[in-house]
């Protein structure tokens, strides 16, 4: 499944801060270079989800706060029992 998130790096803690509008807003410690933020994406996306980290990549926007993430082995049934649903 894809979906679309945004990013802020260098935030005081790692959290996903729930949906804004249909993007889930996603805060990050790490800062926005060499990749640093979009692994602490990922890796926070996975503990999330209970996944492992090779199954997320960045299929868009690697390098703007704006991405879209494909998530493999996660039905949308369970990517929204564990992070929720954008409202409509």
């Amino acid at each position: 499944m894809q979906i679309d998130i945004k990013v802020v790096p260098g935030a005081s803690k790692d959290q996903i801060s729930g949906w804004l509008g249909p993007a889930l807003k996603v805060r990050v410690r790490a800062a926005p270079e060499k990749g640093k933020a979009n692994r602490a994406v990922i890796a926070l996306l996975a503990e999330a989800l209970h996944v492992a980290p090779a199954t997320i990549r960045i299929e868009r926007g690697q390098t703007r706060a704006l991405k879209r993430v494909a998530i493999d082995d996660i039905d949308p049934g369970e990517f929204a029992r564990r992070l929720g649903r954008p409202t409509p």
